[in-house]
């Protein structure tokens, strides 16, 4: 018992350090003010819900084709080897539909998921998170009623996740100590509450920052005032299932987008993320901690899509079991 506590012990301290450290080094890259600000929504055709639903991506900085959404391609280089990468040119959301039951009621998620070609890496400030072929995720859970009662943002290696409620959602549903005014989430400062009361067709806009893409603010607008006239430049995205992320075409044949044996099984091709790894591993007794990596139910993948560094955490903390992931998080849904 007492190794045990020792152990546990000594990762704490660690990870105080390492959390002084990144401090200490982090930083946010310059604004880059544009003229217009560039925002990717999906492509409108049908009322289903998961294309009524679908969130629009500001992106800063959209000269830089590393802060473009793209979508998941696959050629064979120079070398015979296949090359997945991120076409900035064929910008896509991909996206799922999950069911889940808690104590209280049924609800729905509709998960959308973004890529991008790399996080790249900076020594001034210092880019802890630098990769290649990264990626966001939100998740609008729906009520019986199919109203947004939550939204979740996360980047695809389990990192930086928010959960922000509606003003659908009760309050007493609230974890016990909220924070009312806005949220920390490793210095992004979000709002603790998204009102939808005043909009008639609301659309949810994630803000996503110039370099690391975190999610750097999230707005409500009415979806007539998202237009490429003023004041945003519009890039329509195509709307994609994500199992298309397991059959990416390649030479008359399909490809996945994540590796589909140990030791890497479950997590994307070429998004090693190795400053993660010399600083983070040892916190999370995780190799490929921060590597970016499937949606998917770890029974299958062997890979849980934890969102705590803490060890002990890896199953309770598992967005994949999003009832479990809410109770973790100390959400009463």
């Amino acid at each position: 018992m007492r190794n045990r506590h020792g152990w546990k012990t000594a990762l704490k301290l660690w990870m105080l350090v390492v959390t002084v450290f990144l401090a200490g080094c982090a930083g946010k890259h310059a604004f880059v003010r544009e003229t217009k600000p560039t925002v990717y929504m999906v492509k409108h055709g049908t009322q289903e819900l998961i294309e009524r639903y679908a969130p629009v991506f500001m992106v800063e900085n959209f000269r830089e084709t590393f802060n473009r959404i793209g979508s998941v391609t696959a050629c064979i280089d120079e070398r015979g080897n296949e090359d997945l990468f991120i076409d900035h040119q064929r910008p896509a959301l991909y996206y799922m539909a999950k069911t889940f039951q808690t104590d209280r009621a049924n609800y729905t998620n509709l998960i959308y998921r973004v890529h991008f070609q790399e996080v790249p890496f900076t020594l001034v400030p210092f880019t802890l998170t630098a990769g290649k072929n990264v990626g966001v995720m939100a998740i609008i859970t729906l009520d019986e009623k199919e109203k947004p009662v939550l939204l979740t943002t996360v980047g695809t290696c389990g990192c930086y996740a928010a959960i922000i409620p509606t003003s659908n959602l009760p309050p007493d549903t609230y974890p016990e100590k909220w924070e009312k005014d806005s949220l920390n989430v490793y210095g992004e400062r979000l709002p603790s509450l998204l009102d939808f009361s005043s909009f008639t067709n609301p659309k949810i806009m994630i803000t996503l920052r110039s370099h690391v893409h975190r999610v750097m603010d999230i707005k409500i607008r009415e979806e007539a005032s998202l237009t490429d006239t003023d004041p945003f430049f519009v890039i329509k995205a195509s709307l994609l299932p994500m199992d298309s992320l397991e059959k990416i075409h390649l030479n008359g044949k399909t490809t996945s987008l994540y590796h589909d044996t140990w030791p890497l099984k479950g997590y994307v091709k070429g998004s090693f993320k190795v400053w993660e790894t010399l600083f983070l591993s040892i916190i999370s007794l995780d190799f490929f901690v921060g590597t970016d990596k499937l949606y998917g139910d770890s029974r299958v993948t062997g890979n849980p899509f934890y969102t705590s560094l803490k060890p002990w955490n890896r199953n309770a903390s598992d967005m994949w079991d999003f009832t479990g992931f809410l109770k973790f998080w100390g959400w009463r849904l």
